[in-house]
């Protein structure tokens, strides 16, 4: 799934080419895309007719666009990717994509903009937004590592008053938002944790330490195009980024460590995985690392 960077690429992409044109009509070709528009498709076109697209906003993996103010509460486009979520700026006259799931056309005849989307994770809907022009279903969201009004020193408060492991805590989105599995290793690598650390033990400097380390390796991603291990994940231009060339731990099972040389290492965790060095990301006390049952096999074997 599009972490951080990713959708600050798209984000970018959306405001160079949608911000203040006027939508003549949205097509929704695939009702699983708007399901999240509890009204359905058709009150979703309607309503988006004749509406001016504002500039593209973000709040970790989030992405909404606000719509002009009418009387009332004001409203706003919010777009989530999901697996395999595109929003693509195409000419008009481009074939449609195989995977086209909604069309939104401009009262100027210009470059439409097309979500595609092969896995139907990722949709669209028109949502109200609250005082502070958040849409109401992101408000529950953290702020993430790029936001100006982030707190570090809060946030590690925070980390280190829960009673859990240290990348489960970076993956919670009502923590710090935007971390996902790929950032995570990463940054704890940089800052030299383990994934299991217990966040109650801790310290400040620790805590302070990694966000940082996730903060920078987030950076360095964005000016890379984000990480695309596959051609799902593209920008509004249908080009795919390349940080994965810089990963340094996820993915990386079996190389060497580009700090120590040791090799490696992937553990299971929460259905997916976690990839660290156990030379400069030594493991808790009283940790022990889990050997998949194939392995015990060919071991009793």
């Amino acid at each position: 799934m599009p972490e951080l960077p990713e959708v600050e690429v798209v984000r970018r992409g959306l405001e160079a080419h949608v911000t203040d044109r006027e939508l003549a009509a949205v097509d929704v070709l695939h009702a699983r895309a708007v399901r999240r528009h509890v009204a359905g498709a058709g009150d979703l076109s309607d309503r988006l007719a004749g509406r001016v697209l504002r500039r593209p906003q973000r709040r970790g993996k989030y992405l909404w666009v606000p719509l002009d103010s009418l009387e009332g509460p004001g409203e706003a486009l919010v777009v989530h990717l999901g697996m395999s979520g595109q929003l693509l700026v195409q000419d008009p006259a481009a074939p449609d994509e195989r995977h086209l799931r909604v069309r939104l056309r401009f009262a100027d005849g210009g470059p439409e903009l097309r979500f595609v989307d092969q896995r139907t994770f990722g949709g669209v809907a028109l949502v109200p937004t609250g005082a502070d022009g958040v849409p109401v279903i992101v408000e529950h969201i953290a702020r993430d590592l790029l936001d100006p009004l982030e707190d570090d020193a809060a946030v590690a408060r925070a980390l280190r008053a829960k009673r859990t492991q240290l990348k489960r805590a970076l993956l919670d989105q009502t923590l710090v938002s935007g971390i996902g599995n790929i950032y995570a290793d990463e940054a704890l690598w940089r800052a030299q944790l383990h994934w299991a650390r217990p966040t109650d033990r801790l310290s400040r400097g620790d805590a302070l330490a990694v966000l940082g380390a996730a903060r920078e390796v987030m950076v360095e991603a964005l000016d890379q195009g984000g990480t695309s291990f596959d051609a799902l994940y593209v920008n509004v231009n249908g080009q795919s980024g390349y940080f994965d060339r810089s990963l340094a731990a996820y993915g990386q099972e079996g190389r060497p460590c580009p700090r120590c040389g040791t090799l490696v290492v992937r553990d299971p965790f929460m259905g997916r995985s976690s990839f660290s060095c156990p030379h400069c990301q030594r493991p808790p006390r009283g940790w022990r690392r889990e050997v998949p049952a194939r392995a015990r096999e060919s071991v009793r074997g």
